[in-house]
């Protein structure tokens, strides 16, 4: 009789020690009973009923140094995983083969789903993955593929993400590593952007010359006005002041009771012109010839002068 005791306690304490499940932290474990879905338990220690409480395993592929590994795990990694799966021939719309490799980012966040959604989880992610990268890139042309790579990012995140939830996956982020052209495509890419740097520099060389014959014109124009205004201001000023001596020239002859006609007075401003030019001329040469119109004109300064002397206006000696 106390054998038989002992033996149940034995059982029992094997059955209790049998049914300590302890999970990981940011793991969980699907347990079913009697061969349907009965709970998940999540990180710490846990008690089933063994023999009638059994994990279900999950199926995760991996990927080292380009070989395909596929395994069976009794715990669910709920932490964020990087599947770098192998690149892949694809077809532009331009009919350019070239091979893409992509990497992807998911992390389960429903345990349920990830084991009972998908027969393969990680393959059918994968197969997904690649599907929708190959559509994306038949839609465009080799070199829409390297200027969008943000956009393809971001389409095929949304595309994992419709599929994903009935899968219990959230697909963080889908990446376009590396992009493999063929070596005649590749040189003759690098022909096209040498090509095209070659006509950027000609487009701004031409650019900076038609600025600087801008500039140049404009400074030329703003001169010329500026010149001009000089020339109107000094003329002006000349008219002004030649005024000013014929009024008073004028003003003399009328204080000596004398009658000047205005014109005796302008051939007077001219011939004082013609003396005070007559030393720098000579300067220029032995022979000099005089028009024979001043030779008149320098008649009336002595008579004008006399005037000015007896009105005691400067400019009379």
């Amino acid at each position: 009789m106390s054998l038989l005791i002992m033996l149940i306690a034995i059982t029992f304490v094997v059955l209790i020690v049998k049914g300590l499940v302890i999970v990981p932290q940011k793991h969980a474990m699907v347990i079913e009973r009697l061969g349907r879905y009965h709970r998940t338990i999540e990180a710490g220690l846990n008690l089933i009923i063994p023999i009638i409480d059994r994990h279900r395993p999950i199926t995760i592929v991996r990927y080292e140094n380009e070989q395909k590994l596929i395994r069976t795990e009794k715990r669910i990694d709920l932490r964020e995983v990087v599947l770098d799966f192998p690149k892949q021939q694809v077809i532009t719309k331009d009919n350019v083969g070239v091979q893409i490799d992509g990497v992807l980012y998911y992390q389960i966040m429903d345990a349920h789903s990830a084991i009972y959604g998908a027969e393969n989880l990680v393959l059918a992610v994968q197969t997904l993955a690649q599907t929708s990268l190959r559509s994306e890139i038949g839609r465009m042309e080799l070199d829409q593929i390297f200027e969008s790579r943000q956009q393809i990012n971001d389409r095929l995140q949304v595309t994992m993400d419709e599929a994903g939830n009935k899968w219990g996956v959230k697909v963080n982020r889908v990446e376009i590593r590396d992009i493999d052209v063929p070596d005649d495509i590749r040189i003759a890419m690098n022909k096209q952007m040498a090509a095209e740097r070659a006509r950027r520099a000609h487009v701004r060389e031409a650019e900076g010359y038609k600025q600087a014959e801008i500039l140049k014109a404009e400074g030329d124009k703003e001169a010329e006005i500026q010149r001009a205004e000089g020339e109107k201001q000094a003329i002006s000023l000349r008219a002004e002041g030649e005024k000013k001596a014929i009024n008073l020239v004028l003003q003399a002859a009328e204080a000596t009771g004398a009658s000047l006609d205005p014109k005796d007075v302008m051939r007077y401003l001219i011939a004082q012109g013609y003396i005070e030019a007559l030393p720098n001329v000579a300067k220029q040469g032995d022979r000099i010839f005089i028009p024979l119109e001043s030779t008149s004109l320098m008649g009336s300064v002595g008579s004008i002068r006399e005037l000015l002397n007896a009105a005691k206006i400067p400019g009379g000696s």
